[in-house]
């Protein structure tokens, strides 16, 4: 399988030393994300703390952010879309997102 140029998993790849924090919950895990919009490519940027550090191009204008970084996770630990929700920080950087279906990443 290819992996394009943007996708999480070439973003994950370039820093497989890479811990990324992550908490269990009942159907899958929970994850803080601190979010950097309008950067110039698609990746996970660093761990500070507990906190997963990701670069979005899609500004932070109607949800344009949000919507890229469900499709980012999505890519990056490959489940569906719909198996990820924004729990916490609709309208701010600091997020918590739950994935279900994976206990782990």
């Amino acid at each position: 399988m290819a992996i394009k140029r943007n996708s999480g998993q070439a973003a994950i790849k370039e820093r497989p030393d890479m811990e990324l924090p992550y908490k269990k919950i009942k159907d899958g895990i929970r994850v803080t994300v601190k979010v950097e919009p309008r950067s110039s490519k698609r990746a996970v940027s660093g761990v500070m703390g507990d906190v997963i550090k990701v670069k979005l191009t899609a500004p932070p204008v109607d949800g344009a952010a949000n919507e890229q970084l469900v499709e980012f996770l999505s890519e990056t630990f490959r489940v569906k879309k719909s198996s990820i929700r924004i729990v916490k920080g609709i309208s701010s950087k600091n997020k918590v997102v739950e994935i279900t279906g994976i206990s782990g990443i």
